[in-house]
């Protein structure tokens, strides 16, 4: 029988006062409690003003659409009543980090302890998806090469173009302030899963890690699940812009899978270029070129979508999210949350608002957006 490469969904959100768009600074326990014992497939995340949802393992998009929907209405309809807005983003536009609080959860508390300023300054949401795969022992191989279909992935999910209450000049600033953190960005290129389990066995027995979960790469092996993370996504606006990135990596998963041969030659120099393709993806969005390791030049967006579309056509087929898949070519036109934020953010300064009304639009545009799946 066919492998489903069955998926799952995680979405962090952030919280703002209904009244002042902020950061909230009072306690919002009862908005989390309420959302726990109402939606149940809530989580707390690392800081009191960010709230996770997640979808069980499935292989219908059309089902995991269908209980994104409920838990983003759930969360909206529970945050009016406890006068907060909910909003996918990878940066919240009016946090100030200092006046952040940590949720309060034994590992939450190690972690800030560890990390110290660098945890306390992570104020970013992002996507997750896990895509169950045929052979876990493969994974550290599916994972090496994927590597360079990660920056494509970025650009078309970017949302953070704010931070601190100001314009970053960049469509996806989430990736800079999580690089603060040690062991993000992209994994290592390890020869095989004997050599990555010999670091993760290295690093535990050092102290350095109590275990992979500590591992904050862009996509990295569940050690939980038999499962292939991605995590360099920012965390979409849309909900459609969800399905798509999660379609696309499903995809991509089933393609490498498949295909022995694709960027099985990876070298020091590839994940240069893939480096190099996140930063551009980050500065610009959809409106990068990223470079084509294989030919010598740099492509944008919008043709490297047609490019990706044809290659993992059979994959879409096969999978049942060909719908999923081709809204890839409308944000790559259209363009991502963070081009609509800052259309947002621009004409409302254009009217002669001020700056914080300003900011205030876009937090607004980003809950209804949220809510409106």
């Amino acid at each position: 029988m066919a492998h489903d490469f069955k998926f799952g969904i995680e979405e962090e959100m952030f919280l703002a006062g209904a009244r002042t768009r902020a950061a909230p600074r009072r306690p919002v326990s009862a908005f989390h409690e309420a959302a726990r014992k109402e939606l149940k497939a809530v989580e707390r995340e690392l800081l009191r003003n960010q709230v996770e949802i997640c979808t069980a393992p499935s292989a219908s998009f059309a089902e995991a659409r269908g209980r994104l929907a409920d838990l983003r209405a759930g969360l909206a309809r529970i945050g009016r009543r406890h006068g907060l807005l909910v909003f996918a983003a990878g940066t919240h536009p009016t946090a100030l980090w200092p006046a952040q609080r940590e949720t309060g959860k034994a590992r939450y508390a190690e972690m800030i302890d560890d990390l110290q300023i660098v945890g306390r300054r992570s104020v970013v949401c992002g996507l997750h998806v896990h895509v169950e795969v045929p052979r876990p022992g493969a994974r550290v191989d599916l994972m090496r090469r994927l590597m360079p279909f990660l920056p494509l992935l970025l650009a078309l999910s970017t949302s953070s173009p704010f931070w601190e209450k100001r314009r970053t000049g960049l469509a996806g600033y989430r990736l800079r302030a999580y690089a603060e953190l040690p062991r993000t960005g992209l994994p290592e290129l390890f020869d095989d899963a004997r050599d990555y389990e010999r670091y993760v066995a290295g690093m535990v027995e050092a102290g350095a890690v109590k275990d992979p979960t500590y591992f904050w790469w862009q996509i990295r092996p569940s050690s939980r699940y038999p499962t292939l993370e991605l995590r360099v996504a920012d965390s979409c606006t849309r909900l459609e812009d969800t399905l798509t990135i999660a379609a696309l990596y499903r995809c991509l998963v089933r393609l490498v899978d498949r295909r022995p041969d694709l960027h099985a030659t990876l070298t020091g120099a590839s994940r240069g270029f893939v480096q190099e393709n996140l930063w551009r993806a980050e500065r610009e969005g959809v409106r990068a070129s990223l470079i084509d390791e294989a030919r010598g030049v740099a492509v944008p967006v919008p043709e490297a979508v047609d490019a990706l579309l044809n290659l993992v056509a059979e994959d879409a087929a096969a999978l049942g999210c060909a719908a999923e898949v081709a809204n890839a070519k409308v944000i790559a036109r259209n363009g991502s949350s963070a081009d609509q934020q800052v259309g947002i953010f621009d004409a409302a300064l254009a009217r002669g608002a001020r700056h914080a009304d300003a900011l205030r639009a876009v937090v607004d545009w980003l809950a209804r957006e949220t809510a409106a799946a």
